[in-house]
């Protein structure tokens, strides 16, 4: 089941069937076989994992997605939004019960990272030759682009500040005479310089929101502030479109108006909202925040289980970083105090890059309509991979459970929606 779900997630980054020579004619689907292979492996696999809220909160996500496009008029859109998501479902099941080891989720964590540096080499060749190797060229004549759903610069930019912990975490471990971390290094620099290329602010934002989140963990919250506007400073002094991140400019200011007409559709129908998918059948103009979107198309419940299904994954993260030394008590002790030591201190690690890349993503989807792509939810496969994994070492970690935050989450999702609807009017004022 591994061995598929790693060459799914390469056919998910890489797109060959995406390549512009072969779009007309890609053969075989591979990317849906590899994922039937595994599901495959995974029905007849004695060990099966469902001990983590977001097990259930994405099929009722689809659900409600489902019924969304039902109470708008159209019956038929659930069978679409259905051959659309669920796949994606099936995929997180998979791989969060597939990387059920360290080893495992390193690995996973290597494929990730070795396939943005890919898209990366490929948009440093775009740059310099106008063209890469998929034929594809760059967009607007100065930022890099990719296939499929790397085609927007954005996206691409957002793809590289996931993937970047990772590179940094694999690199952090040496070996091979020095070579793995060279390797690594190299891989985390092209991911940096993929970054700059794709000339994306929102991506540029959150590699700052990376960088300060690690320095909280290392050095506290005033080193991490101190840290984040130096460094937010120094990239709005550099030649990018980082000078121009001002309310009244015309790209942002489009944002904003979009971001108030999704305020306006969910206010329309604040139960369902407008229908999965159906924001630019309202608006011409895409959300451009992924938290608008999920709002404006399935309204506050649809809402509700989005946020818990991120929140879920924050609190899984924070709730390990946040732990002494004192959960090494619940190992057994016939276990070598050393191995002790140094598992915690890898679990830590490991759980800290997971966080990392989380808010790489969603800084980045902030200023996206990217609420319903695969990688996100591949993503919260490995976080949930991760804490499940450690709360059979870490009996103290606390197993979360849906009945006891039933009242949590539609509280949070109304002050998220109070929160957002005052930045839009604020922002508004100022365009």
């Amino acid at each position: 089941m591994f061995f598929f779900m790693m060459v799914y997630l390469i056919l998910v980054i890489i797109r060959p069937q995406d390549y512009p020579a072969v779009v007309d004619s890609p053969g075989p689907p591979w990317q849906p076989i590899a994922l039937i292979l595994a599901a495959g492996f995974w029905l007849f696999s004695a060990r099966k994992s469902f001990a983590a809220p977001q097990y259930l909160l994405l099929p009722v996500f689809l659900l409600v997605a489902m019924i969304s496009k039902i109470v708008n008029g159209w019956t038929g859109g659930a069978i679409f939004v259905f051959a659309l998501f669920a796949p994606v479902i099936l995929a997180f099941v998979l791989l969060s019960n597939a990387a059920d080891t360290r080893g495992r989720l390193r690995t996973t964590m290597a494929v990730f990272a070795v396939c943005g540096a890919v898209l990366a080499v490929h948009g440093i060749q775009q740059s310099t030759t106008g063209i890469g190797w998929t034929g594809v060229e760059m967009s607007q004549e100065t930022r890099i682009q990719y296939v499929g759903i790397f085609n927007d610069p954005n996206d691409l930019g957002m793809l590289f500040v996931m993937c970047l912990p990772m590179a940094f975490y694999l690199g952090s471990r040496g070996g091979l005479l020095g070579l793995r971390r060279l390797f690594w290094w190299t891989a985390a620099g092209l991911l940096v310089y993929g970054i700059y290329l794709t000339n994306s602010r929102g991506t540029l934002l959150a590699l700052v929101a990376i960088l300060g989140v690690y320095i909280w963990q290392k050095r506290g919250l005033v080193a991490a502030g101190v840290l984040a506007v130096g460094a937010l400073a120094g990239l709005m002094a550099m030649p990018s479109r980082m000078q121009e991140l001002d309310s009244s400019e015309a790209s942002a200011a489009g944002r904003i108006d979009s971001w108030y007409e999704g305020i306006q559709m969910f206010i329309s129908d604040p139960l369902f909202g407008v229908g999965a998918g159906g924001y630019t059948d309202v608006n011409p103009l895409t959300a451009h925040n992924s938290f608008v979107l999920v709002l404006a198309e399935m309204g506050i419940i649809g809402f509700t289980i989005w946020l818990a299904i991120a929140g879920y994954s924050f609190r899984m993260t924070l709730q390990v970083l946040k732990r002494g030394d004192e959960v090494m008590d619940d190992v057994p002790a016939d276990v070598p105090d050393d191995e002790v030591v140094a598992g915690w201190r890898d679990d830590r690690a490991l759980t800290l890059t997971l966080l990392l890349s989380l808010v790489g993503y969603f800084v980045s989807a902030f200023f996206l309509s990217r609420s319903y792509v695969i990688i996100l939810y591949l993503l919260v496969a490995l976080i949930v991979a991760n804490y499940v994994r450690m709360r059979e070492t870490y009996s103290s970690l606390p197993a979360y459970s849906l009945d006891k935050d039933l009242v949590r989450w539609p509280v949070y999702a109304v002050l998220w929606v109070i929160g957002l609807y005052i930045m839009v009017k604020l922002l508004l004022a100022t365009v």
